[in-house]
């Protein structure tokens, strides 16, 4: 067994709006989010204000505790204020991305049975369409203005009294990402209050911020990653997050150059234009003091490139997953420079960690070998909404949550990631689920039999790639029209990518797919 060599941290038992907003009065003016398009800028004490009269708007309008309200935008200022403010009434939130179609929209709203939406007036007909597909939605609030919704905006000029909601830090849910797991379709992972603002205690001492940092949030607040690195983790601390709704290069040079950006949490595609696109050199970037990218491997090499063109410490990276609130291991800031090339980091404060060999699962390994890397902290989930079997599954009776993930430890405690055990894709850190897509595809009258995995293309990029069996009758469909197919049916990022027509997909007697030997296929 490896143990972190943090000590411990004590369980945090706050609600998570109290967890990161404790120190609001004392942080005051200081900028807290900034929106890098067009400068709107909130102070601490105005998101303590705001998330306080939005809780109250809420409750008055029936949010109860145990309620579930969907929050369904991009990146912006707002997004902090709603998502405090659901927790304050008491609520569950669950996030959704912002490009989900309607019915992959609904399907969460299903399952997580969501009374409320919160969402931004460009998406309003995606959430319209999920909510009537759905059924169960009480109303649909905007953070920006839209005929006929109540806006997030109006209800800051509420006069209702604060809701005082009794929460259970230890049991009451905070937020319920959805997550595939290590494999099969999207779960909702239950996160208790006490879990996520543990972790980011858990996390301090490794990655410390304060007032004067700048982060820089492109990655999505919807994903956990986003939700912990560039929400509440500097939020809990003081610094200045500047809020990107999108990443494009341009806009997000340009951002790190005018707000003096310090530090960037990122995934490995960032690193790699900022490792190579002519762009970067165009823009002044020498505030930056660190880079941190997590959500998928990042090729050693590619770091110490990007690395050296900035002019900063080795780009260091982390690990975690959805149902670990999500940290694990990071580099930690003040060991950049002696991290050896290609680790996710060190087991961070309070945390346990295994290796156990993929022959016999109850076999520990020693430092140097490689096994199934397992977790025991007080950040694992409190397991997937409704779906008992898939959390037992996941988390053994001592405690131990199976990653799925394969690696080894050094003799310095450092981890390295070598392979996924699971079949789930990281397309650009996003989480492609394969079954998802081989059950779309199967819907097709022209496929008999598909299976997707994961193959990296030329950018190192994992996407997803269908193998595909034509019906007798179909002898002439086409690669272009299976991508058009599951293109119109599913969110960019779970597109499929390459079509590779086979005359039958492989399977195990039990009738799993055999997916090495499509891997191993040329």
């Amino acid at each position: 067994m490896f143990r972190s060599e943090y000590a411990d941290v004590p369980a945090v038992e706050l609600p998570i709006h109290d967890a990161v907003l404790a120190r609001a009065a004392e942080f005051g003016d200081t900028p807290a989010l900034i929106d890098g398009t067009d400068g709107t800028t909130l102070t601490y004490e105005q998101v303590d204000r705001f998330h306080r009269r939005v809780a109250a708007a809420l409750a008055e309008a029936g949010v109860r505790k145990g309620d579930v309200l969907a929050l369904h935008s991009p990146n912006t200022v707002a997004f902090p204020t709603a998502f405090y403010a659901a927790t304050r009434a008491g609520a569950t939130v669950t996030t959704v991305h912002p490009l989900a179609t309607a019915d992959e929209f609904a399907k969460q709203l299903r399952d997580s049975a969501a009374r409320w939406i919160v969402t931004v007036s460009p998406l309003l007909d995606a959430a319209r369409r999920a909510a009537e597909l759905a059924g169960g939605v009480r109303e649909i609030f905007v953070c920006d203005s839209a005929s006929g919704h109540r806006s997030l905006i109006d209800m800051l000029a509420s006069a209702a009294p604060e809701p005082q909601v009794g929460i259970d830090p230890a049991e009451d849910v905070a937020a319920l990402p959805y997550s595939s797991g290590t494999t099969g379709i999207p779960k909702g992972v239950m996160l208790t209050h006490r879990q996520i603002a543990t972790n980011l205690a858990q996390l301090h001492p490794a990655i410390p911020a304060g007032p004067g940092d700048r982060v820089l949030a492109v990655l999505p607040f919807f994903h956990i990653y986003g939700l912990t690195a560039l929400m509440n983790a500097p939020l809990r601390q003081g610094a200045t997050v500047v809020v990107l709704p999108r990443f494009d290069l341009e806009q997000f040079l340009a951002a790190i150059q005018n707000h003096c950006i310090t530090a960037l949490y990122v995934a490995p595609p960032i690193v790699l234009a900022l490792a190579k696109h002519p762009a970067v050199a165009q823009y002044d970037l020498s505030s930056l003091k660190y880079v941190i990218s997590a959500a998928a491997p990042l090729d050693a090499r590619l770091a110490a490139v990007c690395s050296a063109r900035l002019g900063l410490p080795p780009v260091g990276q982390a690990y975690g997953m959805t149902e670990l609130s999500p940290g694990t291991h990071v580099v930690p800031l003040d060991a950049m420079h002696d991290a050896p090339p290609g680790t996710v980091g060190k087991l961070i404060a309070g945390t346990e960690m295994r290796i156990v060999s993929l022959d016999d699962p109850g076999k520990d390994l020693p430092a140097g070998e490689s096994g199934e890397i397992l977790i025991r902290g007080p950040q694992i989930m409190k397991g997937y909404l409704g779906r008992p079997d898939a959390t037992t599954a996941m988390i053994d009776p001592d405690g131990w949550l199976h990653t799925g993930d394969v690696g080894h430890v050094d003799e310095d405690g450092w981890l390295f990631v070598v392979d996924r055990v699971k079949e789930l894709i990281k397309y650009k850190g996003f989480q492609v689920a394969p079954a998802e897509l081989e059950a779309l595809l199967l819907t097709h009258p022209g496929i008999a039999d598909a299976a997707v995995i994961g193959r990296y293309d030329d950018d190192g990029n994992e996407a997803p790639h269908a193998y595909v069996v034509r019906q007798p009758s179909a002898a002439d469909l086409t690669e272009a029209e299976i991508m058009l197919y599951v293109a119109e049916r599913v969110a960019p990022y779970k597109r499929i990518r390459q079509v590779t027509f086979i005359v039958g997909v492989p399977r195990a007697a039990s009738g799993k797919i055999l997916r090495r030997q499509l891997r191993e296929s040329t």
